[in-house]
């Protein structure tokens, strides 16, 4: 096919600014809107989830259900950033996602979503089924639908209702392998009361951005005060509850003393941001509420 200049330019470049993208999109591009590092935890805990199951399944059906897992929660990344490719674009954190700089279109965004939701779908349901399939179907409608579209521009308290979806990864996991029970419903609840304290500390980070985007961030509408007192009550609620697979399981002296430890130093930096409101204490204990994280759970697979 031909293309004549039109302009200085060719007709085919200006056709793509005419639908509102360029032809700059990389393979990277794509890979961001799957949120890679949201989607690392999500693969992460959903396989200790699995490994903490009291059975096992073939290697290559586990495999294609934490292939699955994380299938799914690169489509909800997706989906999430093409609702919010306006929003996105009044940040300076998000400006530059492929698709607030035109670099992907919000029709390619929507159905490479639509593509990798139906795929997840498809392997997990081939793989172990409907239950675990429409588990997997409502977490990704929780995430893209419930609290993109519903919760987070609407509440203040987004994080801790949606906070549910990313803390459904472990269960689902255990699922491949056993049936929710106590143990599983102890690795949804760490990771759900987590939630919020670690979002809270990085909202001083980020407070002017969602002010920007009109977006209602704890901070903005409550105050400094009233935010850091939500993420001391978060981090106690937190600490509690990374006891309980310890005790559902009847761990070691040592698996007790580990996780004490972890908990010690979360609950000093929660301490520290509550007796002294500085960005510099909530930015540290964002960075070490991730590596709390990972590892607790670390911990859990090591000594369960």
């Amino acid at each position: 096919m031909s293309s004549k200049l039109y302009n200085g330019s060719t007709l085919t470049e200006t056709n793509s600014v005419i639908a509102g993208y360029a032809k700059s999109a990389s393979v990277l591009d794509y890979f961001s809107l799957l949120k890679p590092r949201v989607m690392t935890l999500v693969i992460f805990t959903s396989f200790c989830g699995y490994i903490l199951a009291p059975y096992s399944v073939h290697p290559f059906l586990a495999f294609s259900g934490i292939l699955s897992i994380a299938l799914s929660a690169g489509a909800s990344g997706c989906l999430n950033q093409w609702y919010e490719a306006k929003t996105d674009a009044m940040m300076i954190r998000t400006k530059n996602r492929p698709l607030p700089s035109n670099r992907i279109s919000k029709e390619e965004a929507l159905n490479f979503g639509i593509v990798l939701s139906v795929l997840s779908l498809i392997l997990m349901q081939l793989s172990f089924g409907l239950f675990s399939c429409l588990f997997l179907a409502f977490t990704i409608f929780y995430y893209a639908y419930f609290y993109t579209v519903i919760l987070k521009p609407n509440t203040d308290q987004s994080i801790v209702i949606g906070g549910a979806a990313g803390a459904f990864p472990p269960m689902i996991g255990y699922t491949l392998a056993a049936p929710i029970d106590l143990f599983a419903i102890s690795l949804f609840l760490i990771i759900f009361l987590w939630t919020p304290a670690h979002f809270w500390a990085l909202s001083f980070n980020i407070k002017d951005d969602y002010k920007a985007a009109n977006i209602p961030v704890l901070l903005n509408t409550k105050g400094s005060l009233y935010t850091v007192k939500a993420i001391y009550f978060y981090a106690l609620l937190t600490t509690l509850t990374s006891f309980f697979p310890l005790i559902l399981r009847g761990a070691s002296t040592l698996s007790w003393g580990s996780v004490g430890m972890l908990n010690v130093i979360w609950m000093y930096f929660a301490t520290a941001l509550l007796v002294s409101i500085k960005k510099k204490h909530a930015m540290s204990l964002f960075f070490y509420s991730i590596f709390y994280l990972f590892a607790l759970f670390l911990i859990f697979i090591l000594s369960l």
